[in-house]
């Protein structure tokens, strides 16, 4: 089985559902079951979302250029795993999380009146309160371990001769 995920296309192919899956699942949750993503969360797909991008791009180019590809999407998704340990760790109070998570929204009211009637619609997440866990580990955690997973099947065929 390692054998064949080294083979660039095989590598692309399952980058790219493996990808696919995990926004699924993360829209599935967000959409589905109503849990409300917060900033973080939302940080934490665009790795995947660039993922998804580039993984046909890797199996279309033949040779060392679809390997170049699949090494930038094992370096996006390596960056995916780091933010998914940080979001994790902040669950955990093992560090901070950022100062201004609660939604996903973009910049700030501009004044005391306008934050007042955006709490009407609103709802703040905060990043460091697990929403949800399975066996003990949260929707950041499984991101993390999942990218990595990822960016290790692409790392792997792209150094692979």
């Amino acid at each position: 089985m390692r054998a064949t995920l080294q083979r660039p296309r095989n590598a692309a192919l399952v980058v790219l559902v493996g990808a696919a899956l995990t926004v699924g699942g993360a829209l599935f949750f967000e959409h589905g079951l109503g849990y409300v993503p917060c900033k973080l969360c939302l940080t934490e797909r665009v790795p995947y979302y660039l993922a998804i991008l580039l993984a046909p791009l890797a199996y279309v180019v033949p040779g060392r250029g679809g390997r170049l590809i699949l090494g930038l999407i094992a370096l996006v998704l390596l960056y995916g795993a780091g933010l998914g340990v940080y979001h994790a760790g902040a669950e955990w109070g093992f560090w901070p999380g950022p100062s201004d998570c609660g939604g996903g929204s973009g910049a700030g009211p501009a004044d005391v009146g306008d934050f007042l009637k955006d709490l009407a619609f609103k709802q703040t997440v905060d990043c460091t309160k697990a929403a949800w866990r399975f066996l003990g580990v949260s929707l950041a955690g499984w991101n993390a371990l999942l990218a990595f997973l990822l960016a290790s099947i692409a790392g792997s065929a792209a150094v692979s001769k």
